[in-house]
């Protein structure tokens, strides 16, 4: 059930919280909506360059019964970073980056646990969607183990245009997927590289697939388990590559 600390509603205090510098996770807006206070959202909306999605009324009359005015919004708990500034940084400073991508990962405590074993193993940053991501609650930071209050988080509109541009900085694209048959342990994963990893459900989509230099997996023992929580193979991919390294 959703907390009202959690979030923001009404068309003036959403439009002022943009304008103030707060970042958004997450604006809902009424289907239809219309209106000079609608006109001034979406010019600040887009001004700001904040992820929006359209829901119908009964979506939004779930989460509050007050009166919204068709708007309800997220504040995020953190500051987003941008891989584009992180990544020149990180190669100025000697490292070899290692960064990872989720496509579409949703489940809060699967992100807070991936994001405390990146910290533990040395990973620099991890890149989300944003849509269709686990949004970044009070839960995601505890699991975490607190890490999400310093670890940088980036939020990128189109997965496949940043995968590519981290091709073209040199980094290798390494998918973690069960239909590989390339074992992770037998797999070079030094250098600078990014970590796919995919949704609870539908794993890694077939176009950031096609855009990677190399698909691994995780070898399972026992056949009918099926496949690891994506936060167990997060941790044990970081670790081989951590080995690798030395």
């Amino acid at each position: 059930m959703n907390k009202e600390s959690d979030y923001i509603f009404g068309m003036h205090p959403v439009i002022e919280a943009i304008k103030a510098g707060k970042q958004i996770d997450k604006l809902l807006i009424k289907k239809g909506l219309r209106g000079e206070l609608y006109h001034d959202l979406m010019i600040v909306v887009n001004d700001y360059d904040i992820p929006w999605q359209i829901v119908p009324q009964e979506k939004l009359d779930y989460i509050t019964r007050k009166n919204h005015q068709g708007v309800i919004a997220w504040v995020s708990l953190i500051e987003y970073q941008n891989i584009e500034n992180l990544l020149p940084a990180l190669f100025e400073g000697g490292a070899d980056p290692l960064v990872i991508l989720l496509d579409s990962v949703s489940d809060v405590r699967n992100f807070g646990a991936i994001v405390r074993s990146a910290a533990c193993f040395g990973a620099h940053a991890i890149i989300i969607p944003e849509k269709n991501s686990a949004r970044i609650t009070g839960d995601a930071v505890k699991t975490s183990a607190g890490a999400l209050n310093t670890f940088p988080i980036c939020r990128v509109k189109s997965t496949t245009r940043c995968i590519s541009y981290l091709k073209e900085s040199g980094l290798k694209v390494i998918a973690a997927t069960e239909k590989s048959d390339t074992s992770v342990s037998k797999s070079n994963l030094s250098g600078p590289a990014v970590i796919i990893l995919g949704s609870e459900d539908k794993g890694i989509s077939r176009e950031l697939l096609d855009a990677s230099d190399l698909q691994v997996s995780i070898p399972i023992l026992e056949e009918g388990v099926g496949s690891l929580n994506v936060s167990v193979s997060a941790g044990i991919l970081l670790y081989e590559i951590q080995r690798q390294r030395g």
